[in-house]
């Protein structure tokens, strides 16, 4: 019975969440006169294709796409190099300060992005990099969250396997790219998926930093394709674009999630 009700009660929760994606969905196939019919309908008949083809071909929806696509991938693997390095460097190698330093990185996820915002802003415009690839990507090639996944991971490594690779001869160089790394696939897999998704979705940071229409990334495209329907919005083709906006996400989840919930669970416990 208890089985029965949890299922049930996922099986609802499932239901809200993709509700809106499926309205969604559903909205991009309409035609005008659907989307704004009293009282309203919620599925098309005929179902048609003409939004998506306008989205692709009268908007610049494909280069807000490139623009995030780059940006996004650029930060993902600066993420899990810096991320990774970093995280090895907390967790297996022995300094003076290290805790310290630690515990100061982890400090940095307390900061609100909005205290931050003004000061890069500063420093990208000191260096003349407004309305640049420079400055959209620079910022995000490191963070505090993808430090502490990896040197959680990495606390985990057996320190038997350690001491076994230092008497064969390996570095810490050795140990971080041969024997830790190879480990490391669901932290990865993990920070790909959460900073994947946070670049692909960040609105402000762009906004703030670039002027051009040629550097919009997504969420800035969709919001100015929204506000230039002055008249009335046009919500099929608005669903259209967002819809094709949303798939790369979705398909980097799908992609990602076999190891996805091994990064949290194991990445996030420290044996003793």
């Amino acid at each position: 019975m208890s089985r029965a009700v949890a299922l049930g009660v996922l099986l609802v929760g499932a239901v809200f969440m993709a509700a809106p994606f499926a309205l969604m969905l559903a909205t991009s196939l309409m035609t005008y006169a659907q989307t704004v019919t009293y009282p309203p309908e919620f599925w098309p008949r005929p179902a048609t294709l003409s939004n998506f083809q306008k989205a692709l071909t009268e908007t610049p929806l494909i280069r807000y796409l490139g623009n995030s696509l780059v940006v996004a991938l650029v930060t993902v693997v600066g993420q899990v190099v810096t991320g990774s390095m970093a995280g090895f460097a907390f967790a297996r190698l022995r300094f003076e300060g290290r805790d310290a330093l630690f515990f100061a990185v982890l400090a940095t996820m307390m900061v609100p992005v909005y205290v931050t915002l003004v000061p890069l802003y500063v420093m990208m415009a000191t260096v003349g990099w407004v309305d640049t690839y420079q400055a959209l990507i620079l910022p995000g090639l490191t963070g505090a969250f993808g430090i502490f996944l990896f040197r959680q991971w990495f606390l985990n490594l057996p320190a038997e396997l350690e001491d076994a690779a230092r008497i064969d001869g390996c570095s810490p160089w050795d140990l971080y790219w041969r024997i830790a790394m190879p480990t490391a696939w669901p932290a990865i897999s993990t920070l790909v998926i959460f900073e994947f998704l946070a670049s692909w979705n960040t609105f402000l940071w762009p906004l703030v930093v670039t002027n051009s229409e040629a550097l919009r990334t997504l969420p800035v495209g969709l919001a100015a394709f929204k506000n230039s329907m002055r008249e009335a919005t046009d919500w099929g083709l608005l669903m259209a674009a967002t819809t094709i906006a949303v798939v790369p996400a979705l398909l980097v989840f799908v992609a990602g999630q076999r190891h996805f919930v091994r990064g949290i669970l194991e990445g996030a416990v420290k044996d003793e």
